[in-house]
């Protein structure tokens, strides 16, 4: 028997999601990005947030538009800063907002290691930057490394292609991104899916997130954004 959830709605998928959470958000800038469940979260009213994604937003829509509404107490990513995340922009210059700047590499393997159990790990990255400030350093084979420890979320919303009635997930292309590790990484994960096919349906062999790993998912036709320059 599967413990995952399919559900009529967006709201139902993220009914529940506490005030102060720290919320896995997918996406490598649009690309992948749970849309329709940010837009759920927005009107669920969570605040405090604390959100975890590749980047701080892009444009008026998605990860920005949560930013927009005030919910997002701090906000770990790796790109706080490109042409089109000046809603960001605007809340960090204003003091609305806390940034915590994570390697790319780092936040993924972070990540990673929240869904593998492991404690922490020794990684060279950042070694002799700002970023290293207050973490231990340990010389391994006459390199330097520091300890950076998991990244775990109350909740992770990640899109995915396709998935079956169980719950297993297939992605398309690079829109995959950080949801498998996002999904293995959190107590609650919810995933936007273009489509629930029968148990059956996926090929065995292109499942990328076992169901184990999906708490609930919803159906909802992918929307594409084109962001347009900046303000």
């Amino acid at each position: 028997m599967s413990r995952t959830a399919v559900l009529d709605s967006t709201d139902e998928a993220v009914a529940g999601i506490e005030d102060g959470s720290t919320v896995l958000v997918g996406g490598f800038g649009l690309a992948g990005m749970p849309f329709d469940l940010i837009d759920a979260l927005i009107r669920q009213g969570a605040k405090d947030l604390t959100i975890v994604s590749n980047n701080a937003g892009n444009g008026d829509v998605g990860l920005a538009a949560l930013l927009a509404a005030g919910r997002v107490r701090k906000v770990l990513c790796s790109f706080p800063r490109q042409v089109d995340s000046y809603v960001f922009d605007a809340l960090y210059h204003e003091g609305k907002i806390e940034l915590e700047v994570v390697p790319q590499g780092n936040l993924a393997e972070r990540m990673r290691a929240a869904g593998a159990g492991i404690g922490a790990f020794y990684c060279p990255t950042a070694v002799g930057t700002p970023l290293a400030e207050g973490k231990e350093v340990r010389t391994i084979d006459g390199r330097d490394y520091l300890l950076e420890y998991p990244i775990k979320g109350d909740y992770a919303l990640i899109s995915a292609h396709e998935a079956d009635a169980m719950g297993n997930l297939v992605y398309r292309k690079t829109a995959r991104n950080f949801g498998p590790v996002m999904a293995t990484a959190a107590t609650t994960t919810v995933v936007q899916v273009d489509e629930v096919v029968p148990l059956g349906g996926l090929d065995p062999e292109a499942v990328v997130t076992p169901s184990i790993y999906v708490d609930r998912i919803v159906p909802v036709k992918t929307r594409h954004y084109t962001v347009q320059g900046a303000r």
